[in-house]
């Protein structure tokens, strides 16, 4: 394979892991539900956050400029027995505000706001209550480390996919590399950052338990994904001319990012502990 055309394929590779990756961030059930509501001609935008780190309340803001907006917000722990808990937002300048009180690691609070004119004709801003998940402090020599392997291992994936697509001599180089960044970063660095948010190193199967009964789905999906190349790595040692395993590989691992990051993870079931 010529350089230039190495080169291409490995911009190729870049923009792909790129787009893909944003919209993992964009779409998981931790990213802050952004939107705006208009009320009788007056616009609400709001961020609403939906993971907020222990220690502390998590803020609840909208931006109302219109000081003839008024504001309700209702909130329960999720997976509880809990009554709601009622209460109006505090003017704060051309902000509405409240919190929810603080949790530990892995619990959830559900809420959901409704905005109007007056408190008698209030309407919700989303269709849903949003559930927010409070997680330890994950420290930066942890966190930025396995979200760099873990994004190498992607983009060595795209370029192992390109490299048998166009017969390229490196398949099996590249899924080398793939293999070792997605090993290092989603079961080293993967289980620590696990370990200082919620306390736990390892939440999927065989070990955890979620609604599903198979554990943490990060987890169990990080697993699948890596057992996979581990294979794919196999065949194309003994069958160099199997380069579509390589595909397969690549596939599965899309497929596994294409799941929202966080979705069924872990999450504390207030139901079962003692009252």
């Amino acid at each position: 394979m010529t350089t230039k055309k190495s080169i291409f394929l490995w911009f190729a590779a870049i923009a792909l892991m790129i787009i893909i990756v944003i919209y993992q961030r964009t779409t998981g059930p931790t990213y802050p539900k952004k939107g705006e509501v208009t009320v009788e001609g007056s616009v609400v935008k709001f961020k609403l956050l939906r993971s907020h780190e222990i220690g502390a309340n998590a803020p609840v803001v909208l931006n109302a400029p219109d000081k003839s907006i008024v504001a309700h917000i209702k909130m329960k722990r999720y997976l509880s027995h809990d009554e709601w808990t009622e209460h109006d937002m505090i003017r704060q300048g051309d902000e509405l505000v409240a919190e929810l009180p603080a949790q530990e690691p892995a619990g959830k609070v559900m809420y959901h706001i409704s905005v109007g004119k007056d408190y008698q004709n209030l309407k919700y801003i989303t269709n849903e209550p949003i559930v927010l998940r409070y997680k330890g402090v994950v420290p930066d020599w942890v966190l930025y480390p396995h979200i760099a392997f873990m994004i190498l291992s992607f983009a060595f994936a795209m370029r192992v996919a390109l490299e048998a697509a166009f017969k390229g001599d490196k398949v099996l180089n590249f899924a080398y590399w793939t293999f070792g960044f997605f090993a290092f970063g989603g079961l080293v660095l993967g289980p620590l950052v696990q370990w200082y948010a919620f306390g736990a190193f390892w939440t999927g199967w065989p070990f955890g338990k979620s609604i599903l009964h198979f554990g943490d789905l990060t987890d169990n999906k990080t697993l699948a994904s890596i057992l996979i190349w581990l294979y794919t790595i196999l065949r194309l040692r003994k069958h160099p001319n199997q380069t579509w395993w390589a595909w397969i590989a690549t596939i599965v691992m899309i497929a596994v990012y294409l799941i929202p990051h966080s979705m069924l993870g872990s999450e504390i079931d207030y139901r079962e502990l003692p009252q």
